[in-house]
């Protein structure tokens, strides 16, 4: 910060204090020792009258410290320490955070300035003994618990699905109403010996949980795998700081058996535990493995719920190659977030239309209708049932070819084809920035894809290109100040690289491209690094993509027919392919031949056969013998 400016920080504790001379006092020896000893003349005066020092929410306070954060000010000057907190552990991380945004700290009464490296060290030695306090004090409290967990006492919390607290007994008791929900869940398992099964069962049945939420898989096993339902009380099993899912050492565990009522017997949470350890393979972890990377992992949304999809293997394929399909994470709750998507679908769909978008960039022009612009975006087998595009995302896809894409002159997609970069020092006050934003987005984009009153389209793109250019401008300012080149990823870089030039080739064939081929030629990594470069978001639903956010801003949101969700049939994608060519062969000849479909098409004689035989079923033609042999006109 080249500038200096200082906030000059006054409090007293009583209005008695704040009417008398304390206050006048304090600022004008701030003020004073501002101008003639810091040579600062730019400050602003913060008063906190009558409020204590027990804790910071004090007004003028937390609107210094707001102000702190946005980088306004290069000092803080006090009176004394005290008129900031007395308590030195509010201090310290006030001191803490004030520091990230390069901001000094003064008392005048006490000399304390941490510009200076006597201040500094000062400073120092006052942190080793309050983090020194707040050690013993966790120690302190741990020992007490510990001791009370070890005599069967119960040191507070919830209690356990199934078990009930009250004011007159010191632990947990049975809750008949739940309860019989625990032995229900354990039976069923029994059974079925799947917690997805079990969590959908209770949900087809009406059960809830204790918070009135659907029953997941995951809540299912959490209740399978607690020994509190057999009357084991278990303290001080797992790590509670950054990885509760982590266990301590076994030494440190607390684990009173038969210490209350049971709910489970023994003999049958013993064989659910096995039951368990067989579905698992051995391994809790073992079921979550994946032998292939998901091309749309992380990117997939489910429109109804708003949850991300989570990736799984796909079915097998005749031909060997393998595939993803994607479930909602409240899929096992029933409808309406029961749907999924394959790549066998999502693959070609989302690559096609990458394809048609870049065609349309090449052949835009001010006088291209709407009309013109979905024909050449929807061309293809894989858009054979959808109806059409929103009239809102054609008129902003128009105006961001014809505006944004041919005064930048970039690429329609954005993809910086460089050299990336290594990180060497952390930034992490960019990079706090940088997820705020981040956060402003996805709400921003939930706000305006599920409150259809709260925005138009257009103001979406607009406020979303607001926020990502201060992220891109974030992001540019993290690799300048610490960033080198890389020098060992040039093989994934060529593979990246290969992958987009490959992509821009295949563009120009005009040609739809099935997921076989995109599978054999591209590949899943390239083609994963391809959608992930462009692709903010998908939303499905019905198991279709609905809705596709471009990193550019646009939205692309996709009206599908009643009732259809992907092509079924070859010969329906023909005749979509070629409704036109046909009608006007009836307009203009009265008549259609199997020789008029060869010709048009490329197809042999077996399939043109078929496509007859097809339109003669559906009653869309007869046959003609009065205009030749092999003639079909228009049924009347």
């Amino acid at each position: 910060m080249t500038t200096k400016k200082a906030a000059l920080y006054i409090r007293v504790s009583t209005s008695m204090q704040a009417d008398r001379d304390s206050l006048p006092l304090q600022r004008s020896d701030l003020i004073n020792y501002a101008k003639l000893v810091l040579n600062i003349h730019d400050y602003v005066v913060f008063e906190d009258a009558g409020f204590s020092a027990k804790n910071t929410d004090r007004p003028r306070y937390q609107e210094m410290m707001d102000r702190v954060r946005r980088r306004e000010f290069s000092h803080i000057l006090v009176w004394k320490i005290d008129r900031i907190s007395r308590n030195l552990i509010d201090f310290c991380e006030m001191y803490e955070e004030i520091k990230k945004y390069d901001t000094a700290f003064i008392s005048k009464n006490e000399q304390f300035d941490t510009s200076s490296a006597m201040g500094e060290a000062m400073f120092k030695i006052i942190l080793v003994f309050a983090e020194l306090e707040r050690k013993l004090t966790g120690e302190r409290v741990l020992s007490v618990m510990i001791d009370r967990a070890s005599r069967g006492l119960w040191n507070g919390g919830f209690a356990p699905f199934g078990y009930d607290l009250n004011n007159e007994v010191d632990f947990p008791f049975i809750k008949d109403s739940e309860s019989k929900i625990v032995q229900y869940i354990f039976d069923l398992y029994e059974e079925l010996e799947s917690t997805i099964a079990v969590a959908r069962t209770l949900h087809i049945n009406g059960y809830v949980t204790r918070n009135g939420y659907t029953w997941s898989n995951e809540s299912v096993y959490r209740i399978l795998k607690n020994p509190f339902y057999i009357g084991t009380y278990r303290y001080n099993y797992r790590k509670a700081s950054l990885n509760p899912r982590k266990r301590k050492d076994e030494g440190e565990w607390i684990i009173l058996e038969d210490n209350h009522e049971a709910i489970i017997s023994k003999e049958q949470f013993y064989r659910v535990q096995e039951t368990i350890k067989k579905n698992h393979k051995g391994g809790s972890q073992a079921h979550r493995k994946s032998s292939i990377p998901h091309i749309f992992s992380g990117i997939v949304f489910c429109q109804n719920c708003s949850s991300r999809y989570t990736p799984g293997p796909g079915p097998k394929r005749k031909d060997g190659i393998p595939s993803s399909r994607y479930h909602c994470a409240n899929y096992n709750s029933g409808d309406p977030c029961s749907g999924s998507i394959g790549d066998i679908l999502l693959v070609p769909f989302v690559f096609n239309y990458l394809a048609n978008y870049c065609e349309l960039a090449d052949k835009i022009s001010n006088r291209m209708k709407n009309s013109t612009i979905e024909k050449i975006l929807l061309k293809g087998n894989s858009f054979v049932h959808v109806r059409n595009l929103s009239t809102e995302s054609i008129e902003d896809i128009k105006f961001f070819m014809l505006n944004d894409l041919s005064n930048s002159n970039i690429d329609p997609w954005n993809i910086e084809i460089q050299k990336p970069k290594q990180i060497i020092k952390p930034a992490p006050m960019i990079a706090d920035e940088i997820k705020k934003y981040e956060i402003a987005i996805n709400r921003l984009e939930e706000l305006f894809l599920f409150s259809s009153e709260s925005m138009s389209q257009s103001e979406f793109i607009v406020k979303k290109a607001r926020l990502q250019e201060k992220i891109n401008e974030l992001k540019q300012k993290e690799i300048d100040e610490y960033t080198t080149p890389q020098e060992d990823d040039s093989k994934d870089l060529f593979e990246f690289i290969s992958g987009v030039v490959f992509f821009k080739s295949l563009i120009k064939k005009n040609v739809s491209y099935d997921y076989e081929f995109l599978m054999k030629y591209m590949g899943r990594e390239t083609l994963s690094k391809l959608f992930q470069a462009v692709i903010s978001k998908i939303y499905v639903k019905n198991s279709v993509p609905q809705v596709v956010i471009f990193k550019n801003g646009l939205v692309h949101q996709f009206i599908w027919e009643p009732g259809k969700r992907k092509a079924t049939s070859k010969i329906n994608i023909f005749l979509k392919k070629y409704e036109s060519e046909i009608e006007s062969l009836l307009d203009n000849k009265g008549a259609i031949t199997h020789k008029d479909l060869r010709e048009m098409s490329g197809i042999n004689k077996s399939q043109s056969a078929q496509i007859i035989r097809a339109l003669v079923s559906r009653n869309l033609i007869e046959q003609a013998p009065e205009l030749g042999k092999g003639c079909y006109k228009r049924t009347k």
